[in-house]
């Protein structure tokens, strides 16, 4: 049976926590006036009427003095949910960003709208740094910058402990967490540092990405007292998912073509190795596109020099491993691009959803084959030490670890809606109730996402991953050998390949008995090469010389394709009938599902892609007319001669002022100016994205270039 694994408390959370004496501070005379100070704010600032979702109560809760924590999907507006109260609180606001990188970006952002901001990181002198501190001690800055390994020098626990921080802001807070794909072992401190400071200031966490096994180890290492938990729901409507499976060899091609046909783009194409990444980006130089390298064999200039290239527009293109780190600023990103398979749903969804952060249609391709299950499978043996866990914690992480590809496998060979997959991973992946559920069905494909749930729309099915939408009452007429397929209806989201595409499922129940056979005549001591070899009938000089020729299972499957039966191997250890071992050598074992392929009544489908989503042109559109995003119906209102006159004027400016042009203005907001097309003042406020000090730095020559443009 299927190891069950306890349900949180947190299963059962709703996605906005109250707190518990919200009834009580809804009496409070001075509550409705920190409600109104806030959104005065926001409309000052950032030039907003209202709050997103989720926004408003974790505004609130700070503003109250209670801790939060925030999950929610990137572009959704998490760091408005400090932002504002920093503005508000009277003393300083301390924010923890593990990427001193990004650190000048986002003060510059803040300095831009108005908001007195700082760091601290390495790339200062200790003057300078002692400036910028003592500014913050005078309150000079509202915001202070820093990385969590600043949080242990002498220097920054000295000035803590003599200046009012009243909200101490943890981004990115899965890091804390040895579940997360992002573990850093520098994050552990923060607990203590707070901890050691005289008096304890609210504590606000936010990040995109957390299951809750995750958010548990959130609130418990931060020590979070009684938290508002807010989460917003993982789904980006804006964002069209698609999966593309490549033969290594032709991977390189195909992204050439996609980024030289989408050339007035911005986009980001992540791989696996600093090799790939810098064979990638030489291909695109040589076909004429301006692209830059990311990886972490670079310098740091280099890296900072490539960066800046990137976010400035300079270089629409980086090729980037996943150095190229979190919480990428640039807004405008309009695809990105998978060259191989990440190692976890949680590392995909977070380096995807660097795509349409300013709410405009973005693309999301993934290219995978099965090399790439291989390659990562064999990075993540190499990848387990950590000097802070003993050997046995070690080695829950690793499988913790394994699971985690294992449910990026999934996500890869599914039919179901894209959109649905991730925001039901993300629900709940390792309850209890849903690991007997899988026991019960003894069918392909259940995630365990699928029975949590389906509040993304989409019905669950038991058969889940494999059976595209097909119920158990449809008829299944594919052989083993694959002569004929059932295909299923288009359905779900409409902003997925998955759900615009014709797909047929193939019965391959015999061929996954013979493997679970296979597997117990070789006494589960070999790997997946030798066990496709001996159903294969391999007559290789090895195979004889172990005498595997008289294995029982020798030869069961001589005509059927070997890359059918590899298929079929790999997608049974993703559902659990088997467990590949770790180690240089691999090898099969029998999974916690094994004893279902025995059973008269087992039946195992698999998905076979009968036509792919095409996709052409920008961004935004399919060729069959479906529009992606829910915001791109937008586009046919904008002007794009005015547009493009806009995106130009932008690019000037920041070029004048040394920033990003997303830094000036949005792409979202250059389209909203396009369509109210401002001549005042008042007009130019109305702009969605567009507050007081962004009016005062930029409104006049935006309003001259319309004047122009209309005359």
């Amino acid at each position: 049976m299927a190891p069950s694994y306890p349900t949180e408390s947190l299963a059962a959370e709703p996605r906005h926590i109250e707190s518990p004496c919200a009834q009580s501070r809804e009496t409070r005379p001075d509550h409705a006036a920190a409600q109104q100070a806030a959104l005065e704010a926001l409309h000052r600032y950032f030039g907003y009427d209202s709050f997103r979702t989720g926004q408003a109560g974790l505004v609130d809760a700070i503003l109250a003095g209670r801790d939060v924590l925030g999950v929610m999907p990137t572009g959704a507006g998490k760091s408005i949910c400090y932002q504002i109260p920093a503005t508000l609180l009277p003393g300083l606001t301390i924010v923890i960003s593990p990427l001193i990188s990004l650190m000048r970006d986002q003060v510059d952002a803040l300095n831009d709208l108005g908001i007195p901001a700082a760091y601290i990181n390495t790339t200062q002198g200790m003057d300078e740094q002692g400036m910028v501190l003592a500014q913050a001690a005078r309150g000079d800055v509202k915001l202070l910058y820093v990385a969590p390994e600043r949080l242990e020098t002498e220097r920054m626990r000295s000035f803590a402990a003599r200046v009012r921080i009243s909200l101490i802001t943890v981004d990115e807070a899965h890091c804390v967490s040895q579940w997360g794909q992002d573990f850093r072992s520098s994050y552990l401190g923060i607990g203590e540092f707070i901890a050691a400071l005289p008096s304890r200031p609210t504590v606000a966490a936010f990040t995109a990405t957390a299951t809750q096994r995750v958010r548990h180890d959130i609130v418990a290492l931060l020590n979070l007292q009684h938290p508002q938990v807010t989460v917003t729901g993982f789904d980006r409507p804006n964002l069209f998912f698609d999966i593309l499976r490549k033969p290594t060899n032709a991977k390189n091609v195909w992204i050439a073509n996609y980024v030289i046909d989408h050339a007035d783009e911005s986009g980001i194409v992540y791989c696996a190795t600093r090799k790939e990444t810098e064979a990638l980006a030489g291909l695109l130089a040589e076909r004429g596109v301006s692209a830059v390298a990311y990886h972490g064999g670079m310098s740091a200039q280099n890296r900072n020099d490539a960066q800046r290239a990137f976010v400035t527009d300079a270089a629409p293109v980086v090729v980037a491993t996943n150095a190229f780190g979190m919480g990428i600023d640039k807004s405008n990103v309009r695809y990105v691009i998978h060259h191989n398979m990440p190692e976890s749903i949680e590392a995909y969804y977070q380096e995807a959803g660097r795509a349409g952060r300013d709410g405009e249609p973005g693309r999301c391709t993934l290219l995978w084959n099965d090399s790439d299950i291989v390659t990562r499978r064999r990075l993540l043996d190499m990848d387990s030490q950590n000097d802070r866990m003993s050997e046995d914690e070690r080695e829950v992480v690793r499988l913790s670890k394994r699971r985690l590809l294992d449910a990026m496998i999934g996500y890869c060979r599914t039919t179901e809606c894209l959109h649905a997959y991730m925001t039901r991973y993300f629900a709940d992946p390792t309850s209890g109730a849903i690991a007997d559920a899988v026991t019960a069905t003894g069918k392909t494909g259940l995630r365990a996402v699928d029975v949590a749930n389906n509040a993304a729309g989409t019905a669950a099915d038991e058969s889940g991953v494999m059976k595209s939408g097909l119920r158990d009452s449809d008829p299944v007429k594919q052989s083993v050998a694959g002569a004929s397929a059932t295909p299923a209806k288009p359905r779900g989201c409409g902003n997925c390949a998955n759900c615009l595409s014709t797909f047929a499922t193939i019965d391959v129940t015999d061929i996954a008995r013979s493997i679970s056979r296979c597997v117990h005549d070789l006494n589960q001591n070999f790997g997946m090469g030798k066990i496709v070899a001996v159903l294969r009938g391999s007559k290789t000089q090895d195979l004889l010389a172990r005498h595997l020729d008289a294995c029982p299972s020798y030869g069961a499957l001589d005509q059927v394709p070997q890359a059918r039966v590899r298929d079929v191997l790999n997608q049974m250890t993703t559902d659990g009938f088997l467990t590949v071992s770790e180690g240089r050598l691999p090898v099969v074992h029998f999974g916690p599902r094994a004893a279902v392929t025995a059973g008269s009544d087992f039946h195992y489908e698999i998905k076979r892609i009968e036509r792919p989503a095409a996709v052409g042109g920008r961004t935004g559109q399919l060729r069959s007319g479906h529009t992606l995003g829910s915001d791109a119906s937008m586009d046919t209102e904008v002007d794009e001669p005015l547009f493009e006159r806009l995106r130009v004027l932008r690019r000037d400016i920041a070029r004048e002022i040394g920033k990003p042009p997303y830094i000036v203005f949005s792409d979202k907001t250059l389209r909203d100016m396009t369509r109210i097309r401002p001549m005042t003042n008042a007009q130019f406020l109305a702009v969605n994205g567009v507050g007081e000090n962004k009016l005062n730095l930029y409104g006049k020559r935006f309003m001259e270039a319309i004047r122009s443009f209309n005359a």
